[in-house]
Parts: structure tokens; sequence; C-alpha cells
């Protein structure tokens, strides 16, 4: 007796659909952090809300290469810092990338080793009105503005002109700096409601910014 086998249509024809995953806009909020304060956390607020990000990152440079790092503290008490200013906080995250390269941090470098670790990854950069008036003298800024998205958080007194395309955000204004909070701390002056409470202990606790 003749046998017959029989296939079935999954056996015949098959066909793989790969889904296509969905991209995920993420801003970056870049700095020394020397310290964190209300003032950074409210800029990532608005920020985030106002252009739907999935989610912010701060990321702490290990050696700033456009400012004098003779006062920056050391990097894990800025990160400890951080680590306190951002808990609970739904959609803000703590990256160590250039904490872990070590030396000057350049923006360009960090854009790059993010997006291959996340080529799924859009990516806004987060500055204020002060620093992008700076861009054009950047570490390799033409190809940075081809990685990122630039967003300008509106300053008084600073102009919304760019030579590159840049996002403009209003944010609340906050008339708050790490340098006027180490000034504070050195004079034995109170910087409450300027850094999350938690920070603030942090920096007590720590003796930080105190001249000796």
């Amino acid at each position: 007796m003749k046998q017959t086998e029989l296939k079935t249509p999954l056996e015949t024809k098959v066909q793989i659909k790969t889904p296509k995953l969905p991209r995920q806009a993420v801003g970056i909020m870049g700095g020394t952090f020397n310290p964190v304060h209300i003032g950074h956390l409210i800029m990532a607020d608005q920020v985030m809300a106002q252009l739907k990000l999935k989610k912010v990152s701060f990321i702490p440079d290990a050696q700033p290469p456009h400012q004098d790092h003779k006062e920056t503290i050391d990097a894990k008490d800025r990160v400890a810092m951080l680590e306190l200013a951002l808990a609970g906080h739904q959609g803000f995250d703590l990256d160590l990338l250039e904490i872990a390269r070590g030396g000057k941090s350049y923006t360009y470098d960090t854009i790059v080793e993010l997006k291959r670790r996340h080529p799924l990854a859009d990516y806004y950069l987060i500055l204020g009105a002060d620093m992008i008036e700076y861009l054009p003298t950047w570490h390799r800024i033409d190809e940075l503005a081809k990685l990122v998205t630039f967003v300008g958080v509106k300053r008084p007194g600073y102009s919304t002109k760019a030579k590159y395309p840049v996002i403009w955000v209003d944010t609340p204004e906050v008339a708050i700096s790490s340098t006027k909070i180490r000034q504070l701390v050195s004079n034995h002056c109170p910087i409450n409601y300027l850094v999350p409470d938690k920070v603030q202990a942090y920096i007590k606790e720590k003796g930080l910014y105190l001249e000796h």
C-alpha cells in the first residue's frame, strides 16, 4: 500500500516575520554635577515631558574639557550625590560611561559609544542656552550635530540664535548654579531647597566644599 506523506502548510512554507522594534527618544544630561541641584532635575523633567522622551540619562563626566577641574571633587562623591538625587524619579537614570572611561569627557565620544550600545535610540542633548553659544568650540561638533538633536533651555539674556539646529524649550527659571552652591557651603551658609535633602545631608556628612 502506497503511503502518502502529508505536509501541513507550516511544513511546506514557513514565513518568519521579524517585528520592527520601536525607536526610543532619550534625553542626555551631561555635566560635572558638582554638586547636582534642583535646577538640573527641573530642567530634565520639563524637557522629558514637553518632548515626550522615554527617559533622561544623567552622565557625569570624569574630567570636564571646558572647565577648570581644580574645584571638581572626586567622581565617587559626585556619583553618590546623583544616585541620591535621582532615586525614585521615574524616567531618570544614571550612566557612568564617562566615569568608567576616564580622562577628558568629550560629548562626541560619548554619543558614538551610546549609539553603538543602543542603535534604536535617538538622542536629545539637553543644554542651557549659555552652553548653546559655545557649541562651535566643541570637539568634533559638526560630526556630533549629525548624531544628536540639540535641545536648548531658554534663559534670560541669552539669544536663541544658533549655528546648529536647536529645539528650544521653556522651563521655569531657576537661578541656581553648582558654583553658587559651593560658595554658600564654603561660607557656612544654608543651601536648603537648592539641592535635594539627601544631597544636602551627604555634603554635610562628608564635609564637601569646605575651605580647609
